[in-house]
């Protein structure tokens, strides 16, 4: 591995896009690998052993064509297996988590809720996290069944899943919330309808940047950097049929674009 390496950066699905997206802002010199793990999505309902069986699976694969850095672009799999990635291999490993911080510590009202999936939610990492920051504001957790599947079918905006938004979302306006933490690298894509249902002062928080920041950071600090400004690559795999989730990832990022088959042994 050398600083003209690649990133490899994963999901469960195509949620993980979003931090892709603010990667390549951050860092548009650098190739990026991305593997849609949406045979198998979504991991939130899945147990953490199946999900660190998954890790390793893709992480194997990323590093196999030559990644100098794997990003967890997925809340679940970091809960369940980012400690496990780290232990096993070399490579700087960056990971999710809730920005239950900067929400608690910048709220006014002293309520903030987040929107996660229940595997999360149920998570070591979040009640440690929650439990921290709850001395700072009132932490409300809202589980979102089903709007990770919306997203994975490319309905952002369908009648849907504006039902499954507005019933998430009611309950922590009912309740005073005057900000929201995106739990899930997926619901990034709902912003536009999200702020519909909030309204312009309640302050919406997507952790996608910092992760991109700290993967500059990380790069940075072990000389890994590429040496290139711009006019990088992006190569994208999938476990899901390449013809049902392709056009998905290419709608969500904005561009056409070439989507292969995961290899069947990762699968």
């Amino acid at each position: 591995m050398t600083a003209t390496s690649p990133i490899g950066v994963f999901d469960s699905g195509v949620g993980g896009l979003s931090v892709l997206r603010d990667i390549r802002n951050e860092l548009p010199g650098e190739d990026l690998l991305y593997v849609a793990d949406s045979l198998h999505a979504p991991y939130g309902d899945k147990s953490p052993e199946f999900i660190q069986s998954r890790a390793l699976a893709i992480t194997e694969f990323l590093l196999g064509q030559q990644a100098k850095a794997i990003v967890v672009a997925c809340n679940t799999a970091t809960s369940a297996a980012a400690a496990l990635l780290r232990a096993r291999f070399s490579v700087p490993i960056i990971a999710m988590e809730p920005a239950v911080k900067p929400a608690a510590l910048s709220t006014q009202t002293g309520v903030v809720g987040v929107l996660a999936t229940r595997g999360t939610l149920s998570s070591e990492n979040f009640t440690k996290l929650a439990t921290r920051f709850g001395e700072h504001a009132e932490i409300l957790v809202q589980p979102c069944p089903g709007l990770v599947e919306q997203i994975e079918t490319g309905d952002l905006a369908g009648e849907k899943t504006k039902v499954l938004l507005k019933q998430y979302l009611q309950p922590l306006l009912d309740n005073k919330t005057d900000t929201i933490v995106l739990g899930c690298t997926h619901y990034p894509f709902l912003i536009p309808l999200i702020r519909e249902f909030v309204g312009p002062k309640v302050t919406i928080i997507d952790p996608a940047p910092a992760v991109a920041r700290e993967l500059h950071r990380r790069l940075a600090g072990a000389n890994l950097l590429s040496p290139r400004l711009d006019g990088a690559s992006q190569y994208f795999w999938t476990s899901a049929p390449v013809d049902k989730t392709g056009p998905i990832i290419a709608q969500l990022w904005g561009a056409r674009l070439k989507v292969k088959s995961l290899p069947v042994e990762f699968c």
